[in-house]
């Protein structure tokens, strides 16, 4: 199991802001991202083992674990720009990307804009969800605010008092995730068997919330989550994705069952189904499960790879 450090393992500057990694093992680079709320600390069933045969990359997102509590907006684009730019000045050359959750949809985004970075995904029980196929088109947001001029009685009055009911309501969902107690309750939700909800998990979940702007991280991240939600839909970015998709999926998620995983594989060929017997996070829950089923999938990957193909490198990138 990786050690828990409280001051962290490796440091890269990003954008003058300081982001949180552990690096292992040596070989063909696989990057792992946690979900919402968790941390590099998530994959510490999985980056020893892993690391035996690859070299293993876990970061922590902005705003999320030991990475900085930065007061930017939390769209979906910050996180894939973040990552891309791991990929080229921290790994080097093109990776495989493993994504739990929140973590997932940031891997598919990353994927689908930086191509020539990526060399296969790997979605452990995604966010993100399918389009509606009867709603309208979306009117660029230029064009849209030209359409529908905001008043002064919005602009002064409505939006304001919208704006502070939220801050009200997302600050007390946050007191109460930051809570050991109810962050124990929220995990033994999702995980079938809690055998693994234990301090250090807890904790480091828990620990990142004591940062002077994690209120108002939380508040800028869940104010735009819907809207990143309907904007990346599974179906415009799987449309995109070139490379090869393996979904390790924990059947037993109340969140994210087993029928998003069939409906991805069936919108997108070149993908493969693994059902674990687990929730939301097999990979913590249920590691053994998930490194077998992941590495074996890895292997795979590299007899598809022509041997006598150099893989290329991202100098000039």
């Amino acid at each position: 199991m990786l050690p828990f450090k409280a001051d962290g393992y490796n440091f890269w500057t990003w954008r003058d802001r300081r982001i949180h990694y552990v690096e292992q093992g040596a070989g063909k680079p696989v990057v792992l991202i946690h979900g919402f709320g968790a941390s590099a600390f998530h994959w510490r069933y999985n980056i020893p083992e892993l690391a035996k045969k690859y070299k293993v990359y876990a970061v922590d997102l902005l705003g999320f674990g030991l990475s900085e509590k930065a007061l930017v907006d939390y769209e979906a684009t910050v996180w894939m720009e973040q990552v891309s730019d791991f990929l080229r000045e921290v790994v080097k050359e093109p990776a495989v990307l493993v994504g739990n959750s929140l973590g997932g949809s940031t891997t598919l985004l990353t994927a689908t804009e930086v191509p020539e970075l990526v060399r296969g995904v790997v979605l452990v029980n995604s966010a993100g969800q399918f389009g509606d196929p009867n709603s309208p088109p979306e009117s660029p947001p230029a064009a849209a605010e030209e359409e529908q001029p905001e008043s002064a009685v919005t602009r002064l009055i409505v939006r304001p008092i919208k704006e502070a009911f939220q801050r009200v309501v997302i600050g007390f969902l946050f007191w109460q995730a930051k809570q050991p107690a109810r962050v124990e309750k929220v995990l033994k939700s999702v995980y079938k068997d809690a055998t693994n909800v234990d301090d250090y998990l807890i904790g480091s979940i828990t620990a990142p919330a004591a940062d002077p702007n994690a209120g108002e991280v939380y508040y800028r991240m869940m104010s735009r989550f819907m809207a990143n939600q309907s904007r990346y839909t599974l179906d415009r970015l799987l449309g995109k994705l070139s490379c090869p998709l393996l979904l390790l999926w924990g059947d037993l998620d109340p969140w994210v069952g087993p029928a998003k995983a069939a409906r991805i594989n069936e919108f997108y060929q070149d993908s493969t189904v693994v059902n674990l017997q687990a929730g939301h996070c097999p990979h913590d829950e249920a590691p053994e499960q998930f490194n077998k089923a992941l590495l074996e999938w890895l292997a795979s990957l590299e007899a598809r790879t022509p041997a006598a193909e150099p893989e290329p490198t991202l100098q000039a990138v």
